[in-house]
């Protein structure tokens, strides 16, 4: 993955400033609140819900035990039905792959499908580097790029823009980048809607090369799908005379029938639709060398590790990698909610992106070690997930990487991190706990000493202590210990 925004601070700085952004806060809860009520009902209408979770769960975990064999069986696929699959072990790799195919075809511009891989490797801006024009068709996606902005959500990447912002950045930037916005746009959604309509129709009609990404990948035929919501994804991947897809190795399935799952969960999960309007799929080439075909003449599919197998590595970390990109864990998210996602410091924001982001970029940084601590660990994550990642586990296990360090696997070979900055006090803290813990005349002296001295306990924590209390108060210390309390009752209850 690419490096963290220049000068991005760490999570608990960047979140401090943005709770202080009143407009932010209310376009995030408004937006956040709507998708999280829609999507509830839409997931109750299956009464076979949880059986469905399961099911997408088991696949993606038999997936990636065997995922070895699997992509090979994709490769395999995808070349016998016409296309040319380019393995790429990082982003620079996968960068430079793109642009000499997008250079070999000689053309100097390229219309892109909504693609969280595509901006984890920072492609946008490795193709302008390289003198290649990339425009964004989806309509959140436009918006950011018209916005010189970053995406804050997974679904909705223009969730911290409402619709008069949105009005302000067609009127001044539509004309740098193409058709200008309508003489008098106003900020009514529909408006909005047809301005980006008429921007993007003449990109669309003229442009001969496309970038997508991709929901899944069948190992079984070679079939890539793209989920969305708009059709311009369907204009990208049907109009332009080649097409190359950057897919990340995780999102391969084993066989077309496991769709059937996917094809009910991912839509619920983050549109709160019981389909999404457009489910586009096509294995190898289209059928554009004939007369009167359409589809890609050249389809090409770049397999992208960045970090995945690193991740696979690990036995609890690994289960990040099940991910769907669905988004319903940002919207039930308290933390999200407040912070909104520029504060991760990644294309991956809220929950996923604190498990997500430490693993394929490692806790090197202050904004990645940081990460793991963005979250209550409240588990409404966890209870909306549809495949069922146990993201509070995976914190607490990156978190005791940070505070620890230990064994890692980088770059395929086995490390041993050094505990990070800035953890000193937390770690002397479980040293002298696991002490007193192994030793219960120890523990039990203490309790009893707490017990009396209750009255002399501070309302507010010294030190390192004092952040957290102050906002929040210290539970009274209780007369009795529990231990002494089951001694008692023990002792009172007729044998």
């Amino acid at each position: 993955m690419t490096g963290t925004y220049l000068g991005m601070p760490a999570f608990p700085a960047a979140a401090r400033e943005a709770v202080r952004d009143d407009v932010l806060r209310a376009n995030l809860r408004h937006a956040t609140h709507t998708i999280r009520d829609k999507r509830a009902r839409a997931v109750a209408e299956l009464e076979d819900w949880d059986r469905l979770r399961a099911a997408g769960k088991a696949v993606k975990d038999h997936t990636l035990r065997h995922l070895d064999r699997y992509l090979l069986q994709l490769e395999a696929s995808v070349t016998a039905a016409g296309g040319t699959v380019h393995w790429a072990a990082d982003a620079d790799e996968a960068n430079r792959i793109v642009t000499d195919l997008v250079r070999a075809t000689g053309e100097r511009e390229v219309v892109k499908v909504k693609s969280m891989a595509t901006q984890e490797i920072g492609l946008n801006e490795a193709l302008e580097a390289a003198g290649i024009a990339a425009y964004e068709t989806d309509l959140a996606e436009l918006i950011v790029q018209l916005g010189h902005d970053r995406p804050s959500h997974i679904l909705v990447p223009a969730i911290h823009r409402n619709r008069g912002e949105i009005r302000d950045i067609f009127r001044a930037e539509m004309g740098s980048w193409g058709r200008p916005a309508p003489e008098g746009l106003g900020d009514d959604p529909r408006e909005l809607a047809e301005a980006a309509r008429l921007h993007l129709r003449e990109k669309f009609l003229r442009a001969k090369v496309a970038v997508s990404g991709a929901n899944f990948m069948v190992a079984e035929t070679g079939t890539m799908v793209v989920f969305e919501s708009e059709g311009n994804g369907r204009m990208c991947l049907t109009l332009p005379e080649t097409l190359i897809s950057v897919v990340g190795v995780e999102k391969v399935v084993p066989t077309f029938r496991d769709l059937e799952i996917f094809l009910q969960t991912l839509p619920r999960s983050s549109t709160a639709e019981r389909m999404n309007p457009y489910t586009t799929m096509w294995t190898g080439l289209g059928p554009s060398k004939g007369a009167d075909g359409d589809g890609p003449a050249a389809f090409h599919l770049v397999l992208l590790d960045n970090g995945r197998t690193d991740t696979l590595a690990d036995e609890v970390g690994r289960q990040a990698l099940r991910c769907i990109r669905c988004s319903a864990c940002l919207n039930v998210c308290p933390v999200y909610e407040r912070a909104g996602g520029h504060a991760y410091g990644s294309v991956y924001p809220g929950p996923i992106g604190a498990i997500l982001s430490p693993q394929l970029r490692g806790t090197g940084s202050e904004i990645d070690a940081s990460l793991p601590y963005a979250s209550t660990l409240c588990g409404a994550c966890y209870e909306v997930c549809p495949v069922a990642i146990d993201i509070p586990e995976v914190l607490v296990h990156l978190r005791e990487r940070v505070v620890q360090g230990g064994p890692v696997t980088r770059d395929g070979i086995r490390v041993r991190l050094r505990p990070a900055h800035g953890h000193t006090a937390e770690r002397a803290a479980m040293r002298a706990a696991r002490l007193l813990l192994d030793r219960p005349g120890a523990l039990r002296a203490g309790e009893r000493l707490l017990a009396r001295a209750r009255r002399l306990a501070p309302r507010r924590l010294p030190g390192p202590g004092r952040a957290w209390t102050d906002t929040r108060e210290l539970p009274p210390v209780p007369a009795q210990s529990f231990r002494d309390w089951w001694t008692a009752r023990e002792r009172e209850t007729p044998q």
